[in-house]
């Protein structure tokens, strides 16, 4: 951990290993050891919350991060927020996700001199499943019941597709409407597997 003089809040009721940093829930049963945690803004739990193995997590003073119940980001995960990045309830992410709300350095117009916002609010809505290696960007938003495939390039406002949708691509478009993960016939494993 290189810094923790930011915040940690828990809205919720307050039980023993409700969040679990480096919690093995995946298929891998190794670790590279490399997990960091850079916290100088505030990191809110709004219930139980997994982080997989060597995940990288950088909230920068000022900034505001949260985690629905039951959200997650798997092994080799990586959050950095400079502004604000919110995950719903059951917002999953897989392995080698990335979810950044900044660009890291100005960009401009080249024609006129206008210099661009560096950085974005993320909403990431309620029953999310991101699939592997997705890289989630600034400004990126997604409705409930929302699965985006692997590999996938998130940069917009995705809302207006509506609900149950799979969206990917590099960028990210609509791929298929009327579908959904099992959430109804998963939540007992959920329970089982996830809460210690």
């Amino acid at each position: 951990m290189s810094c923790l003089s930011g915040q940690i809040q828990i809205i919720a009721p307050i039980r023993r290993a409700m969040i679990g940093f480096g919690q093995p829930y995946e298929m891998n049963t190794v670790h590279k050891g490399i997990a960091e945690i850079n916290l100088a803004g505030i990191l809110s739990f709004n219930g139980n919350v997994q982080f997989g193995k060597d995940y990288f997590v950088y909230i920068k003073e000022g900034a505001f991060c949260e985690f629905g119940h039951m959200a997650s980001i798997a092994s080799s995960g990586k959050i950095i927020c400079t502004e604000k990045i919110s995950l719903g309830n059951y917002a999953r992410l897989g392995s080698e996700c990335q979810i950044i709300d900044t660009n890291f350095h100005a960009m401009m117009d080249t024609q006129n001199g206008e210099i661009f916002k560096m950085t974005e609010p993320i909403q990431i809505g309620n029953y999310n499943f991101i699939s592997n290696r997705v890289s989630i960007m600034k400004g990126t938003v997604t409705p409930n019941y929302c699965t985006v495939a692997s590999n996938s390039l998130c940069t917009k406002d995705y809302s207006s597709l509506g609900e149950n949708i799979l969206i990917g691509g590099i960028p990210v478009k609509l791929l298929k409407s009327n579908i959904s993960r099992d959430w109804k016939g998963e939540l007992e494993n959920f329970e089982k597997w996830l809460i210690i």
